[in-house]
């Protein structure tokens, strides 16, 4: 985030993408995408260089909406076009076949990348489609592309809901949401500590907290049936 609390601008080649205002630049020439297309770039530069599995890409984009699966190449090819990118040898967008897309471009800029910077803790949050490891200090969830974990569903806002490590303590603090952070089943009033095996709800998205030890996860207390 820059200093007034806008989404930081993201530079890579001759192209600056603006989250706040989203758009597109390549020098002083605003570039049209859809906004749709638009979000595809956005998940694929905040996942870089991490491939993003088709279904996760259509969940994403189409949360709980049956679509072709024609759609997703048809928006990659609209992005490829505005990035005047070539598929058979991509300096943005790579296809990973028979699994799904990847950004391959160098960026600048302070949007969150995967793998992050910062320390890692043995925290994740997992969902059906998503793997989102966590990382010390705060983890901001919520639709606004530029938070730590980016979801998009019905009822979710822009800053729902943070998850804090410190020492590999792990602390869920909703964040005024409008329709409330849930945590196996009830509501969360005040910050409560998370357990491996936590099922949290932010708006219509269910995820599951997950913790990672040497030997593999630990044992869940409760089932998921979100991974």
């Amino acid at each position: 985030m820059s200093k007034s609390g806008a989404p930081a601008r993201i530079h890579f080649g001759n192209f600056v993408v603006d989250p706040g205002t989203r758009q597109l630049r390549n020098g002083s020439q605003t570039i049209h995408l859809t906004p749709k297309a638009f979000e595809l770039l956005l998940v694929l530069i905040e996942q870089r260089p991490r491939a993003v599995a088709k279904a996760a890409l259509q969940e994403r984009l189409w949360p709980e909406t049956f679509v072709s699966e024609a759609n997703l190449p048809i928006l990659v090819g609209e992005v490829r076009a505005a990035l005047q990118d070539d598929a058979r040898k991509p300096e943005f967008i790579r296809t990973v076949h028979g699994f799904g897309y990847a950004f391959c471009g160098e960026t600048m800029g302070t949007a969150p990348a995967a793998p992050r910077t910062g320390a890692t803790s043995a925290c994740w949050l997992i969902s059906k489609t998503r793997h989102v490891a966590l990382h010390e200090g705060d983890n901001v969830i919520g639709r606004d592309p530029s938070g730590d974990v980016w979801l998009e569903g019905r009822g979710v806002s822009r800053r729902h809901a943070k998850v804090t490590i410190q020492a590999q303590v792990a602390t869920l603090t909703d964040l005024e949401s409008k329709n409330g952070t849930w945590v196996n089943g009830h509501r969360l009033l005040v910050a409560e500590p998370l357990k491996d095996g936590d099922q949290i709800k932010i708006g219509s998205v269910r995820v599951t907290f997950r913790v990672w030890t040497d030997g593999g996860s630990t044992e869940t207390t409760t089932g998921s049936k979100d991974h």
